[in-house]
């Protein structure tokens, strides 16, 4: 890989799985010493400029992350060029994805799970409707995922 990696976390409205995910990786990149850039979206413009759901913040906070600053915003055309990896959390998203991707794009476009071995085609459940527990177990498939993608793009950087 040449260059810095940038990766866009995307699920319907921006402020539960996608906000979890971009923090869980910004952790395990910066727990790695990988210098990548990470941003989250949704498909849908439910939540444009507001901060992630409460129950998230109080996830990423019990993991020693605050998230309380971001804001929701829609995926963009133009993140099809600044983004080098775009990462749905669940099907339906990552047909909403593909469906907006223009043809000449060169970002990587795929399900996050499939970073994760063993767990290739799973959907990250959406939490929004459960209780705490649900973000708990959507916190532990973003990490396992983070985890994994920084280990593939360490490996791609060293070769």
């Amino acid at each position: 890989m040449t260059g810095k990696p940038s990766i866009l976390f995307v699920c319907l409205g921006n402020i539960c799985r996608s906000p979890l995910a971009e923090a869980a990786f910004r952790k395990a990149a910066a727990d790695a010493g990988l210098d990548a850039e990470a941003d989250s979206a949704g498909t849908a413009a439910y939540h444009v400029g507001t901060p992630p759901d409460p129950r998230s913040i109080d996830t990423a906070r019990r993991h020693g992350i605050e998230i309380s600053h971001f804001q929701g915003r829609q995926i963009e055309q133009a993140d099809f060029v600044r983004f080098t990896h775009i990462f749905a959390l669940d099907h339906s998203n990552l047909d909403n994805i593909r469906s907006v991707a223009p043809s000449d794009h060169s970002a990587h476009v795929g399900l996050l799970m499939d970073m994760v071995p063993g767990r290739e085609g799973a959907a990250v459940a959406d939490p929004y409707y459960g209780g705490e527990e649900h973000f708990a177990d959507t916190w532990e498939d973003v990490s396992r995922a983070a985890q994994s993608l920084v280990a593939k793009l360490t490996g791609q950087q060293r070769s």
